[in-house]
Formats: C-alpha cells, sequence, structure tokens
C-alpha cells in the first residue's frame, strides 16, 4: 500500500504542468503557440529565458520529489538495497515522468520528460546528472538543436548509471523511462532525419 501510495503520488506529481502554469502566468496558452508542446523549449522559444528556466526548474524537482517518495516508500517497507537506494525511486521517478508526458490535469497531453527524467537522475544517480549535462550543454551549443542534443544524453545515460552500478530492476526501471522520453520525440527524431527540427535562439 505505500508502494501504491508513492507511485500514485509521483505520478501526480509528474501532471503538474509547470510549462502550462508558467505560460498562463503570461497570458499565453502553450498548446497555442509556437510548437505547441508544452515544454521548456518551447517556452523559451516563445516567451523568453527567464520562463524556461522556471519551466526547466519546476519540471526537474518533479523528478526529484518523484523518485524521493520512491526512495522513502522503499524504505518504509524495508525495501532499501545494498547501498541505501531502492530500485522504487527510479520506479516512482518513472511514474513522475509518466506523470509529465500524460498529465491527469491536461487531459493526458504533456511534454517530452526530459527535464523530469534528469530529475530522477539526480536524486538516483547525481554523477550521471552532473556528466550529461556537461554533455548535454557542449551539444547544444554547437547543434543549436535541443531535441538532438537532449535524446543523445538521455540514451547515454544508461551505460553511465550501469557504470556508476545502477543493474537490476533499477536498470530495468530507467531503461524503460528513456523508452518513453525517446517514444516521446518520435516526431523530433523525424524531423531530425530530414533536417527541419527548430533549433534553440541564440
Amino acid at each position: 500500500m505505500t508502494i501504491a501510495l508513492a507511485l500514485v503520488g509521483a505520478y501526480v506529481v509528474g501532471s503538474i504542468d509547470f510549462a502550462v502554469i508558467v505560460a498562463r502566468m503570461h497570458g499565453v496558452d502553450i498548446h497555442e503557440v509556437g510548437s505547441g508542446n508544452p515544454g521548456a523549449s518551447n517556452v523559451l522559444r516563445t516567451l523568453g529565458r527567464l520562463p524556461a528556466a522556471m519551466v526547466m526548474i519546476g519540471d526537474t524537482l518533479k523528478g526529484v520529489i518523484g523518485a524521493s517518495m520512491g526512495f522513502i516508500a522503499g524504505g518504509l517497507v524495508g525495501a532499501a538495497a545494498s547501498d541505501g537506494l531502492s530500485h522504487w525511486a527510479f520506479a516512482a521517478g518513472l511514474a513522475a515522468v509518466i506523470g509529465h508526458c500524460y498529465p491527469v490535469f491536461h487531459r493526458f497531453k504533456g511534454g517530452k520528460g526530459v527535464a523530469t527524467g534528469f530529475g530522477v537522475v539526480i536524486f538516483t544517480v547525481w554523477q550521471v546528472a552532473a556528466i550529461t549535462i556537461v554533455i548535454w550543454v557542449v551539444l547544444a551549443r554547437f547543434t543549436k538543436v535541443a531535441s538532438a542534443s537532449s535524446l543523445i544524453v538521455i540514451i547515454l545515460a544508461i551505460p553511465l548509471a550501469v557504470w556508476q552500478g545502477v543493474s537490476g530492476l533499477s536498470l530495468m526501471w530507467m531503461v524503460l523511462t528513456v523508452a518513453l522520453i525517446v517514444w516521446r520525440h518520435r516526431a523530433n527524431i523525424g524531423r531530425i532525419v530530414r533536417g527541419s527540427e527548430e533549433k534553440v535562439p541564440t
């Protein structure tokens, strides 16, 4: 029951769409401008850097909070792994990402899940988060394509996590999280292949 509450709670937290909230604060329906995607990149292109930063921070915190809920619940039922981190942290992190992608508060029309997924990695394997953020900044700076940079680092996160000792059920939940994020980027992947993907403003 404790684990179930943590998973549901993480999904609900993930369903809070900061792109929608911040855009409404500026009198904008984020679904009606730019790409229509309720995410930080679209907010950056349509509203500017400060609103985008607010969305990025909020979405990242959802992943941190979601994973922490799973970690706490796992500890309460004695499910902590030898390294002190329950695989339920990864499972609840996945629930938060699902909430972001398919939010109950917004007719299940959400974002791509990158920032929320990054929040999960911050909580579970911060070393991987530190490495991937540096790689993302470098890639985004030179390619100016946020989606391509995000896809590369989110996929790289898996072997880096294995390097840091993530295995078993924890790795399974992480792989499923990455698979969901990649799936949500399928339209972006098509545009990247065609060379028509939008670039972030300089």
